[in-house]
């Protein structure tokens, strides 16, 4: 027997191509996915693409933390980023062709170092993003008029 857990998040259009999305209980109830056709600066939200980007690289900063607190070693600083890369495929379509992380903690005495690289190893494992895009996992989609 499998163990399932569930989350739900909504979303409303406001204007074309800006929906505004419902978290649920959290903290922050509300970010606006956009996806109109403007400058970058003048949009209030960001793309579904960057949304993948940024979930993947949470999902993975946040494994690696987790497996150097499994060895008694926190970290103060670290950083990321998410480079989404996008491309039309054979038919036209744009989708996401790979994204690219780097993950850049801040570990610099040696003995802490020999700690964090026995992490690089498996780290990725605790991450349920990581290995559901690489995977793949079943999409059903319900249009209800």
């Amino acid at each position: 027997m499998s163990d399932e857990l569930k989350t739900r998040v909504n979303l409303k259009l406001e204007e074309q191509m800006l929906f505004k999305c419902d978290l649920g209980q959290n903290k922050m109830h509300n970010i606006y996915i956009d996806e109109r056709q403007r400058k970058e600066t003048d949009k209030i939200g960001p793309s579904p693409a960057k949304l993948l980007g940024l979930s993947l690289l949470g999902c993975l900063a946040a494994s690696f933390e987790f497996c150097l607190r499994k060895r008694d070693f926190s970290i103060k600083d670290l950083d990321g980023t998410a480079e989404v890369i996008i491309a039309r495929n054979e038919k036209g379509f744009w989708r996401v062709k790979k994204i690219d992380i780097d993950i850049i903690p801040l570990v610099d005495d040696p003995k802490m170092r020999k700690r964090a690289d026995q992490c690089k190893k498996f780290f990725e494992q605790f991450c349920i993003i990581s290995e559901s895009l690489r995977k793949g996992f079943e999409v059903n989609i319900n249009l209800k008029y």
